[in-house]
């Protein structure tokens, strides 16, 4: 398997590249439009074939590459069935399974950031990309775009948290310069983990008091429509 991880320096956001060394499918896990040219360059010198190009969420704090990569590849684009984001090529459901050649990418739905928050598990690779749900010592807020802390409690600790201890956790976005995780370490030493119940958690989330993203004004709705911002 070819695997690659991109770092957008503005939103401190993490895309995922993985991909079928015999088919040369490929897939991309959160891209930025920012950076597409990075991805297209990896993908040509790979000689790679984009299948899908997929979003854990509704974004607020950078524009999705969805709608470019589609344009530019031809490939699937694809996000939650709860997402408002009605211009993929197609949606995706708890349980369901993504095939990428060879490798197999288990969906997850893990509510609570987002309500159209998602994971992506690939058993083969022994992975977990967790988007903003589970952050390297850390969770995702859980004060807009339909957020609930009660549910995030229980993606995490009813989902995420039960997958082998050695799973590697890929997130969404870290701000500490971190690459990635396991869910052995997570359990150990993120503190946001270390509640005795939900009313915990959920009080604990509700006194974060943090500031909203600086681009969630132009982000949501340019994702909303795939990476058209709409004047």
């Amino acid at each position: 398997m070819i695997f690659r991880q991109f770092f957008e320096n503005k939103s401190s956001t993490y895309t995922y590249l993985l991909a079928d060394e015999i088919t040369s499918d490929a897939v991309l896990i959160d891209p930025v439009i920012d950076d597409i040219e990075q991805y297209a360059r990896l993908l040509k010198e790979f000689d790679l074939s984009l299948r899908f190009a997929l979003d854990t969420h509704v974004h607020a704090d950078h524009i999705t590459a969805l709608g470019a990569l589609r344009e530019r590849y031809g490939c699937v684009s694809m996000m939650g069935q709860q997402s408002a984001a009605k211009c993929v090529s197609d949606h995706f459901n708890d349980g369901q399974q993504i095939s990428v050649g060879s490798l197999k990418l288990d969906v997850i739905y893990t509510p609570g950031h987002t309500d159209d928050s998602y994971s992506f598990y690939v058993p083969q690779f022994n992975s977990v990309f967790t988007g903003d749900t589970l952050l390297i010592r850390g969770t995702g807020r859980t004060d807009f775009q339909n957020g609930d802390s009660a549910q995030q409690y229980h993606s995490l600790f009813e989902k995420i948290l039960r997958l082998p201890a050695t799973t590697r956790v890929f997130p969404g976005h870290d701000y500490k310069g971190w690459h990635e995780s396991t869910i052995a370490e997570e359990i150990n030493h993120n503190p946001r983990l270390q509640v005795n119940s939900v009313e915990d958690y959920v009080t604990m989330m509700a006194n974060l008091d943090l500031p909203n993203p600086a681009q969630m004004d132009v982000a949501v709705p340019a994702n909303e429509n795939c990476g058209t911002v709409k004047l």
